[in-house]
Parts: structure tokens; C-alpha cells; sequence
């Protein structure tokens, strides 16, 4: 097994901003809009994005919610070990807003696809978009872009994208990995 260093901690911290800073133009003061991280992964990286929007940037009133998706998925029934669902911690209504999903890694689709599904319970976005950190462009088994992307990966047959977080115990960094 080979493990290759696609972002190191100063690299991801640079994206972090970056799409921080993409975020605000096209958002302002996210007065009409919310964000909300897909669980499990893409909880890190919506509060680290929050975190930065709101004490280096100055946002006030940013509303964060977290969303599982474990049962929306389309693939749930296929594994033989029982899943684990995650929480939902989205304290408002969707209805009307622009909705930001974030994700770490788009790689086929489905998660995005099934939080689609998921979040009309919350309400009928006016709008919703994708940021993720990494774009697996060769991978997808949907129709589904980012509007925003950290970077984009070509990974090819079984390699695999890790990415880790400080709020893991480990330091920020992603690898690919081909087994």
C-alpha cells in the first residue's frame, strides 16, 4: 500500500480560507443563508469553515446544522454490518434559505444525492450548493458538481482519498492512498 501527501496542514488551512472567502461573495452576511455539514465527515470541515467565517471574517449571525443522511442513502440495505447513524443537529428552517452543503469528498454522488432527499424535512431551500473539499471528478455515478471545490483529484482504479483532521487527533492533511 502507497500513501501519497495531497495537502498538508498549511495547504488545507490556505483552501480553508480560500473557500471561506468564496463563500462570502457570493453570501455576504449570510443573512439568507445556512450551512450545513454532512455526517459524518463533512462535520469537520463545516465547523472549521464556520469557525473561520465567523472570527476572522466576522460573520454574526451564521447558522450551522449538522445532517445525517445514513438512511437516505440508496445503498444502506447492501452492507452486511449494521450502520451507525449520526446525528442531526439542524436547530431551524430551511425554508426559502440558500442551503450550502459541505462535504469532504464528492466522489460518487449518493451522499449528495441523499441529502437532497433528506433535507426537505428541514423545508424547501430557495437554493442549494456543494463545497467540498476534494473533487474525485473521475468517480461519479451522478450528475452532481461543487460549486466550490478546495481541489480536484483525479484518482483512478482503488485509490482512495483520506483526509484527516486536527479534530481527530490527528493534523490536518489528505492522502491518497492506492491499495
Amino acid at each position: 500500500m502507497s500513501q501519497k501527501v495531497l495537502l498538508n496542514a498549511t495547504e488545507v488551512n490556505i483552501i480553508l480560507h480560500r473557500l471561506a472567502c468564496q463563500l462570502i461573495e457570493k453570501h455576504n452576511d449570510f443573512s439568507n443563508t445556512v450551512l450545513v455539514g454532512l455526517q459524518p465527515r463533512g462535520k469537520f470541515l463545516a465547523k472549521r469553515l464556520a469557525k473561520i467565517l465567523k472570527e476572522e471574517y466576522k460573520i454574526k449571525d451564521l447558522k450551522l446544522g449538522l445532517l445525517d443522511i445514513t438512511f437516505y442513502r440508496d445503498d444502506f440495505r447492501r452492507s452486511d454490518k449494521p450502520l451507525e447513524a449520526n446525528t442531526t443537529e439542524i436547530s431551524f428552517v430551511v425554508e426559502n434559505k440558500n442551503v450550502v452543503f459541505i462535504d469532504d469528498v464528492l466522489y460518487t454522488g449518493r451522499s449528495i444525492r441523499a441529502a437532497l432527499t433528506a433535507i426537505q424535512s428541514f423545508g424547501r431551500p430557495e437554493e442549494i450548493e456543494l463545497l467540498t473539499l476534494i473533487d474525485r471528478r473521475f468517480s461519479r455515478h451522478l450528475p452532481i458538481q461543487p460549486n466550490y471545490r478546495g481541489r480536484q483529484v483525479d484518482a483512478i482504479n482503488k485509490e482512495k482519498v483520506i483526509v484527516q483532521w486536527q479534530e481527530q487527533g490527528d493534523e490536518d492533511a489528505v492522502y491518497l492512498i492506492n491499495n
